[in-house]
């Protein structure tokens, strides 16, 4: 917090003024009904109520609500009511102001969503994982009320990620890392274009600072290569278009830092061989929606008509919109320099619900239109898994995600009728999603007149009809043939159902059982039990005593017994379970064949404050942190520590995707780190592909042993035809060794790429 002698007095309120006067010109200038009286009382009572008050980077706070109502009106263009709700939301949480003192003076509908929004303030996230799943409860259940509160929720998230630089490390990485794993997912599934691609792209320049302003410069440096290609591209198109009369706007749109990191990420090539960095987009004007569909199909055939057509990269978003309201033709050409470009096609409606999402939709609604009955169907998928929440919260969390942020097919039901699922469903997927009775007696499908098992992944443009019988029960295995949230929370809760009465009647025997022989029924005497019989929790547990699959003997009472009582220094919390729960079932537990991985250290550690940057070391084997095995990170990795139950430090690479379920769940317990004297090796994976000859192994192996002294402990190599593919594991200090062994690895003759695999 700064000193308030640094600010002028008069500074402030110029400063603020100013930010009210941009507010309120861009408002003005939108198609809303002008209600300003209702919107300078807001800003009045906000301003007073947030009086004197700063935000970390010293600025007056009130700049803070006009930011948020500034993104609500022009980004994603909502009107007088959420703009009221967003200048004064944060007064009720952070000032003595009352939601009835905001009903009093500005009505029911602006108290309801600042009512909405201070319930889930603070971020989706808590201090600990159980509020944290109960905020996100709570974000997602005001969808249905007022979807605007989400909308809003949305602004507040943006702005506080564009002014994220006043933060402490740690708490950077779990903010940057809840908005990547949540808050980005969300944005795209309401059709926040714009916004979801920002938060991707300020989460990363958080996240690798570094990388990110690499990227960023090399787009620079590109620009003009990038123009002069693009002008050849598109003057013939524009030529056509302007003959047939079409009025329209036609850009180039550079990827995102965060798309072309990705890109570069998992085909594990280099910024100059990313060769999609822009896509041509053409808006055209068009005062008549009947009309949208030949405008898009004449400007389709326009370009046809010039260039080379992908015909496997078409897709026609206009007929069947995308579950987020999205519409637009896409096709891809072979532009004049020989790589493909693709083309995108829009009306103007079209392109204002792309980035405005649902917040356009009521501008253009005409009736009960598909996109407004898509948007109800996801709430009600959404309502379906809040009712029955997993029992781990970042389960929980990781169910909704499933339905975040996924591509999506369109498959028919025998009457036509058009269902949008996930990429990778299945016929018990769709089963499920028709309705839970149906899902827990499907046996299997017809698909296109073919039978195919349950398990039998659609494909968009399938006709799929649904096969059941009364006598078919679901099965616990049936989980991993589906992949939609809706289908998981049905197929487990049908199976609680099925399960309950035996689970009670075994919940008595265990009960009676332990009060008899004196055992607590305390969390360590059912660990130590669950541990006995190999059983993952209380309820399965109780199902194998009450279906007479197990039996509690004699023999168990003196091991309980020694459990209950020694036990107390073993005690966990909580937090420690879910944890536990949540790495086991997420990334299938923590072990590492791994013979190189860096050594536990065996001292107690000390207290880690997490407020401050941790320094990474290690001398004579004895290491101040743990590397988690689901990244082998080594030295020269940006990486980040989370402090585990007992106190010591694990060591994730920033972008791990355990790692982001760790800032998404527990930000408290993230550190900032930095690598400084650490005297080991670390075990480095690198992969490498060729065009195979005779003796290129032995150049190969030569180069690593002994040109550049690297140890090798594992080498896979297979060719198939002319070509080969290799996995090599090397014993090195840091980064910097991986990455020199690539370079002189595709120097040999032959060697087409070698990147690094984490």
């Amino acid at each position: 917090m700064e000193k308030d002698a640094k600010w002028n007095p008069e500074d402030d309120d110029r400063m603020i003024d100013a930010a009210y006067s941009d507010l309120l010109d861009g408002y003005l200038a939108s198609n809303h009904r002008k209600k300003v009286e209702i919107i300078e009382r807001a800003y009045r009572f906000a301003r007073q109520a947030h009086q004197g008050v700063r935000r970390r980077s010293g600025e007056p706070y009130i700049m803070h609500p006009l930011a948020v109502a500034k993104i609500v009106s022009r980004e994603i263009g909502l009107g007088s009511t959420s703009i009221c709700a967003a200048l004064l939301h944060d007064v009720v949480e952070d000032t003595d102001y009352t939601v009835e003192d905001i009903e009093q003076n500005f009505g029911p509908k602006i108290a309801q969503l600042v009512e909405g929004l201070t319930k889930i303030s603070g971020g989706i996230f808590g201090d600990k994982a159980s509020a944290q799943a109960e905020n996100f409860r709570k974000l997602l259940l005001t969808m249905s009320e007022d979807i605007r509160v989400v909308l809003i929720k949305m602004a507040d998230r943006l702005h506080n990620m564009r002014t994220l630089g006043s933060m402490a490390p740690n708490k950077r990485y779990k903010i940057a890392g809840e908005t990547l794993y949540i808050y980005a997912p969300l944005a795209h599934r309401l059709g926040l274009f714009a916004i979801k691609t920002e938060l991707e792209d300020l989460s990363f320049k958080h996240e690798h600072p570094e990388i990110y302003h690499d990227i960023e410069e090399k787009i620079r440096q590109t620009q003009a290569r990038r123009s002069a290609v693009y002008s050849d591209f598109s003057a013939p198109i524009k030529e056509k278009l302007d003959g047939l009369g079409i009025q329209y706007e036609a850009t180039a749109r550079v990827k995102s830092i965060y798309s072309i990191y990705r890109k570069m990420e998992n085909k594990h090539v280099p910024f100059e061989e990313v060769y999609d960095l822009y896509a041509m987009r053409i808006i055209f004007e068009c005062d008549d929606q009947s009309k949208e569909k030949a405008i898009c199909w004449s400007i389709y055939s326009a370009i046809t008509d010039l260039y080379q057509l992908h015909p496997a990269r078409t897709r026609d978003w206009i007929v069947t919109p995308k579950a987020n309201g999205y519409q637009a033709l896409h096709l891809t050409v072979m532009g004049p320099d020989g790589n493909w470009i693709e083309v995108q096609i829009r009306s103007r409606r079209m392109d204002e619900i792309a980035e405005k999402g649902f917040a356009a939709h009521w501008r253009y609604k005409i009736g009960e239109g598909d996109e407004e009955s898509e948007l109800n169907a996801w709430l009600k998928t959404i309502k379906d898994i809040l009712d029955n929440p997993e029992p781990s919260a970042i389960d929980f969390l990781s169910t909704l995600k499933l339905n975040l942020f996924s591509s999506e097919i369109v498959v028919f039901t025998p009457k036509g009728e058009v269902m949008t699922l996930p990429a990778g469903a299945t016929v018990l997927d769709l089963a499920f999603q028709l309705h839970s009775d149906i899902g827990l007696h499907t046996i299997a499908g017809k698909v296109n007149h073919k039978l195919v098992p349950l398990q039998h992944e659609l494909k968009s443009g399938d006709q799929v009809e649904v096969l059941t019988s009364k006598t078919q029960m679901p099965r616990a295995e049936w989980e991993k043939f589906l992949v939609t949230a809706k289908g998981r929370t049905r197929l487990r809760k049908g199976i609680r159902a099925l399960r309950q009465p035996m689970i009670v009647r075994g919940n008595e025997i265990l009960v009676k059982w332990l009060a008899d022989n004196e055992l607590p029924e305390s969390n360590l005497v059912m660990t130590k039990l669950q541990g006995i019989f190999h059983v993952d929790n209380r309820d399965e547990l109780c199902y194998q005593l009450g279906a007479d699959e197990i039996v509690l003997g004699d023999y168990l009472v003196k091991t309980l017994r020694h459990a209950a009582q020694g036990g107390a220094a073993k005690k966990r919390g909580m937090l420690s379970k879910i944890f536990t729960a949540a790495r086991k079932a997420t990334f299938g537990g923590g072990k590492t064949d791994d013979p190189g991985a860096a050594p536990n250290t065996t001292t107690p550690p000390e207290a880690v404050n997490p407020k401050q940057i941790y320094v990474l070391s290690s001398t004579e084997g004895e290491a101040n942190f743990v590397l988690a095995p689901c990244c082998n990170p080594i030295p020269g990795d940006e990486v980040l520590g989370f402090i585990t139950d007992d106190g010591r430090v694990e060591i994730h690479a920033v972008d791990c995707p355990q790692a982001q379920v760790l800032k998404a769940g527990f930000g408290t317990r993230i550190v900032a780190t930095r690598w400084a004297d650490v005297a080991q090796e670390f075990t480095a994976h690198v992969h490498i592909e060729g065009i195979d000859r005779r003796g290129i192994l032995q150049e190969l192996t030569q180069l690593i042993s002994s040109h550049m002294g690297i140890d090798m402990r594992k080498l896979e190599i297979e060719a198939s035809g002319e070509v080969f593919h290799c996995d090599l594991w090397v014993r090195v200090g840091d980064a910097d060794v991986v990455e020199a062994l690539c370079r002189h690895t595709t120097e040999i003759n032959g060697v087409t790429s070698a990147a690094r695999i984490h």
